[in-house]
C-alpha cells in the first residue's frame, strides 16, 4: 500500500494524500496585489490533478515589502475576494489550500534589485549582493509593524477560507534575513546568540498562532541552510525547530538558501536531510522540497519516515496531473474529476 496516497491529519484538517504543491512565484498579480484569473486556472488545475494540499505563492504582507510589484498581497481587505473565490474552487474539487505569508526585506522588489517605491528595510545595513541597494536597518518600531502585518495578513487568510498558513522564514527575505548571522549584525536583542536572531520569527508565530484557529495547522518555511561558512545552518536550524514546536508550529517546510548569490549543487531530493534531521532531532512534522520529480522518488521519501509531505515545485509546473500519474505508477486506484474520467486508464 503507498504511504504517498494515505491520509495525514494535521489538528482539524485530513489531508486526502501526502502530496503538496509547494508555494511559487507566478508574478501574475496586479500592482496593487490582486489576484486575477490566472491564478483561479492556475490553482484550480492543480487541484484537479489531484494534490492533497496547495499552498498559494508567498503573499505580501505588506505593498512595501513585495518581492515584485505584481505579487498578491493580503495586506488589504479589499484583495479578500478574489483569494476566497480561487480557495472555494478549489475545495469544491477536495482537496485544501493554504497560503504562505511573507515580507521581502532586503530583497523587496528583487527584480530592480532592491529598488522599490521606497526605501528597502532589513535587519542590518548588509547589502544582499554587488549592484543591490543597501538596506536601512529596521527599528524597533519598524519590528513592531512587521509583526503586526503578519498578524493582519493571518486575519484576512482566515476571512478567505484558507486550510493552513505558512509563514515564510526562507530565501533571504526578512524572516530569513534576521535569523542568518551573515545578513544580521545587529548589537539589540534581535542580534548577535540565536536565540536573539529567531525572536522576530518567534514573534510573528505567536501572533499568527494566536489569529490562526487552533483547529488549522501553522506551517513554517525555513532555509535549513545558508550553504555558506558562518551562516545558518542546519544545527541552528533543528534548535529553531524545537522552539518553533513549542510555540504552537505543526509542520517545518525544510528548503535552503537565498540569503547569499551562492547556490548549491542541486540534484534529486537533494534537500530531502534536512527534513530528515529536523523530524528526528526536534521530533517535528516536515515536509520535503527540491527536485523531487518522480512518483518512487516521493513515495520513497514518506514510506522511510524521512519527511512527513512531499513539496513539489517545477515539477507540477511542468505536469499540473502530476498526482494522478503517480498513482497510476504506485499502483493505486485514485478517483479522477468526472470531466476527465474518459483520460483514465
Amino acid at each position: 500500500m503507498s504511504v504517498l496516497f494515505s491520509p495525514l491529519a494535521l489538528r482539524g484538517i485530513t489531508l486526502k494524500n501526502r502530496i503538496v504543491m509547494s508555494p511559487m512565484h507566478t508574478y501574475a498579480a496586479t500592482q496593487d496585489g490582486m489576484a486575477t484569473d490566472f491564478h483561479l486556472v492556475h490553482y484550480g488545475i492543480r487541484a484537479l490533478g489531484g494534490v492533497g494540499l496547495i499552498i498559494q505563492e508567498v503573499t505580501a504582507v505588506r505593498a512595501t515589502g513585495r518581492i515584485h510589484d505584481v505579487e498578491l498581497g493580503l495586506w488589504s481587505d479589499t484583495q479578500v475576494g478574489p483569494l476566497k473565490r480561487i480557495v472555494d474552487f478549489v475545495h469544491a474539487q477536495n482537496a485544501h489550500m493554504g497560503v504562505q505569508i511573507g515580507h521581502a526585506g532586503r530583497k523587496t522588489w528583487s527584480g530592480a534589485k532592491g529598488r522599490g517605491p521606497t526605501p528597502i528595510a532589513g535587519p542590518s545595513a548588509v547589502v544582499f549582493d554587488e549592484g543591490w541597494v543597501v538596506p536601512q536597518a529596521m527599528t524597533g518600531a519598524d519590528i513592531d509593524e512587521a509583526v503586526t502585518d503578519f498578524a493582519a495578513a493571518a486575519r484576512r487568510a482566515l476571512t478567505a477560507g484558507y486550510d493552513a498558513l505558512e509563514v515564510h522564514a526562507a530565501h533571504g527575505y526578512l524572516l530569513h534575513q534576521f535569523l542568518s548571522p551573515l545578513s544580521n549584525q545587529r548589537a539589540d536583542e534581535y542580534g548577535g546568540s540565536l536565540e536573539n536572531r529567531a525572536r522576530l520569527l518567534r514573534r510573528v508565530v505567536e501572533v499568527v498562532r494566536s489569529t490562526w484557529p487552533t483547529d488549522r495547522p501553522l506551517f513554517v518555511r525555513v532555509s535549513a541552510t545558508d550553504w555558506e561558512p558562518g551562516g545558518l545552518d542546519i544545527a541552528q536550524t533543528v534548535e529553531i525547530a524545537r522552539w518553533l514546536k513549542a510555540d504552537g508550529v505543526d509542520l517545518i517546510d525544510c528548503s535552503s538558501g537565498g540569503n547569499t548569490p551562492v547556490a548549491p549543487a542541486a540534484g534529486p531530493g537533494y534537500q530531502v536531510p534536512f527534513a530528515e534531521q529536523v523530524r528526528r532531532e526536534a521530533a517535528m512534522p516536515t515536509a520535503a522540497v527540491g527536485l523531487i520529480t518522480t512518483a518512487e522518488l516521493a513515495e520513497e521519501i514518506v514510506r522511510n519516515g524521512r519527511a512527513d509531505l512531499v513539496f513539489l515545485a517545477r515539477e507540477l509546473q511542468r505536469n499540473p496531473m502530476w498526482a494522478l500519474h503517480a498513482a497510476r505508477a504506485l499502483g493505486v486506484d485514485v478517483e479522477w474529476p468526472v470531466a476527465y474520467r474518459r483520460g483514465k486508464l
